[in-house]
């Protein structure tokens, strides 16, 4: 009896290795991608951003901090970090209280609400490139068709936007905001409709309007939501390029030049890769930071509800 005990305790695990091995076989070309990909060039990162190296055949020179010294005392390093966190703040608050309105006014059984759900979510999946060209000429200072309607209903000064230094990152955020609102739209959308009508149909009986119902069942309820959204919004603004590029390539004057853009010329066109490195590092520290930040204010909020 202790043999077939022992048999069947054997043929136990060996059918936990094998449903084992079949779940690291399915996760396993992902995990090669990503090491390849990301894990390795971020620790490359790191020992990059204590050497002095311009990917010529020249061997690499360690310098320390070197690095991190030359960029934080560089004036456009400092500028391209306060143009990042404008930016977030610019975008990151409407895109996430737009994104929830319309979710709320997207969870209505209306003729046609799925025409208006894809209307709303299709400028996220627009291309970038074709998106800042389009915007661009909306914005055009003298012809754009933005500027000639402000001139028709009496704003005899309309803003230059994209060229000038006031205007120009506001213009951005504008773009962003009208891009991303429907992808987050669809994030609050799924989770609305995870909300028992129950809790609606309780708070209709005690005469709840639907301010009261927003207020205190719709908001409360999608707070692990908002909390996603605005992590991941906050790191999506920190690490902003492409729009950027696009639209003004860091100008006028260094005034839209991001963090991101910045290691991208310090890499790519001065081939200084030490301090593009360590301007990475920098990077991923604040957005760390904050993301951590974020974590410990949501497990509070929790313990305080």
């Amino acid at each position: 009896m202790s043999n077939n005990k022992k048999r069947g305790l054997t043929s136990k695990q060996k059918r936990t290795i094998r449903t084992n091995l079949m779940g690291y076989a399915f996760i396993l070309p992902n995990l090669i991608g990503y090491s390849i990909f990301v894990f390795l060039p971020i620790c490359f990162s790191f020992v990059l951003s204590l050497m002095k190296w311009d990917a010529s055949q020249a061997p690499m020179e360690f310098v320390g901090l070197q690095n991190f010294t030359q960029i934080l005392g560089d004036e456009i390093f400092r500028k391209s970090f306060g143009n990042t966190f404008e930016y977030a703040l610019l975008t990151v608050l409407p895109t996430l209280v737009l994104s929830l309105l319309l979710a709320v006014l997207m969870n209505s059984k209306i003729k046609g609400i799925n025409f208006f759900r894809t209307a709303f979510f299709f400028p996220y999946i627009a291309s970038i490139v074709a998106v800042g060209a389009v915007w661009n000429m909306l914005f055009q200072p003298d012809f754009g068709p933005i500027n000639e309607f402000l001139r028709f209903i009496g704003i005899a000064n309309p803003p230059r936007w994209v060229v000038d230094v006031k205007w120009a990152m506001i213009a951005i955020a504008i773009v962003t905001i009208w891009k991303f609102t429907g992808y987050y739209m669809i994030v609050y959308l799924a989770a609305l409709q995870g909300i028992p009508s129950s809790l609606y149909e309780a708070a209709s009986i005690d005469g709840a309007k639907g301010w009261q119902k927003l207020r205190y069942i719709t908001i409360p309820m999608l707070t692990p939501t908002t909390f996603f959204v605005l992590i991941m919004l906050t790191i999506q603004c920190f690490k902003v390029f492409d729009m950027v590029y696009v639209m003004t390539g860091g100008g006028p004057g260094n005034a839209t030049k991001t963090l991101v853009n910045y290691i991208y010329e310090k890499a790519f066109v001065s081939w200084q890769l030490g301090p593009a490195s360590a301007g990475a590092i920098i990077l991923f520290s604040v957005v760390l930071g904050i993301t951590l930040i974020q974590f410990s204010g949501e497990k509070k909020w929790h313990k305080d509800m």
